[in-house]
């Protein structure tokens, strides 16, 4: 039996956008602050959009304050549009197998943890058609600090579908240290796959319930998630 709600990060464990997210930040922040290249040394990997706001601003002395960190979101999805549409990004490997062999043949629900703004997620998914198969989950405007959002994405899930879980109903895959973390503040499953920018031997270091490569190998995966 798998665990029953299977939360899945975005960025580096779904797909890859080809640098769309950081050009619309970027793009954002000039035109928020007048600041080229506002974002240049801002760590972005596992982090909340919001958090990731907060952080440029404060590095180039700006006020961040929360009608300051609203404008520049605003204006970051607004240009996040426009730099998907440009291509160039693609589904992880084994990404959308996995999804699919989860929906079909297990008794569980798939849902988003994700440190992007809800919809700078939507966009983000749409391209690959991938937004059909999660329909609930818990997004970077909830909250700034990642380890609050388990406890969102299951009160969602309840008000949503009816099912009231724990978290030690939940698997959260994810390509950082941050992903694993946020699980496990909670006492829940965690795999971390080596598909963005930590290698295996970091995400080894980190203590998830099962680290992988990347997301091939369907058959394989599922035997191993029902093993967790």
């Amino acid at each position: 039996m798998v665990p029953r709600f299977i939360l899945f990060d975005i960025d580096g464990t779904l797909t890859d956008s080809a640098g769309a997210g950081r050009r619309a930040l970027n793009q954002a922040m000039l035109e928020a602050t007048g600041t080229e290249d506002g974002f240049r040394g801002v760590g972005f990997a596992g982090k909340t959009d919001l958090l990731i706001i907060r952080e440029g601003l404060e590095k180039l002395g700006l006020d961040p304050s929360d009608p300051m960190i609203s404008l520049v979101a605003g204006r970051y999805v607004a240009n996040l549009r426009t730099e998907v549409a440009k291509g160039g990004g693609h589904v992880k490997v084994g990404a959308r197998e996995l999804i699919e062999g989860l929906q079909n043949s297990d008794a569980c629900v798939l849902g988003l943890l994700t440190g992007n703004l809800e919809e700078g997620a939507r966009i983000k998914l749409e391209p690959f058609g991938l937004n059909k198969f999660f329909a609930v989950g818990a997004y970077g405007d909830d909250a700034e600090d990642r380890n609050l959002l388990l406890p969102i994405a299951l009160l969602r899930l309840r008000e949503q579908r009816g099912m009231s879980l724990n978290p030690r109903d939940c698997l959260v895959i994810g390509d950082t240290p941050k992903d694993v973390e946020c699980a496990r503040v909670h006492g829940a499953l965690s795999i971390a796959v080596a598909t963005g920018p930590y290698p295996l031997e970091v995400l080894r270091e980190t203590g998830a319930d099962l680290v992988v490569p990347d997301l091939s190998g369907t058959a394989r995966l599922l035997a191993s998630i029902r093993r967790l």
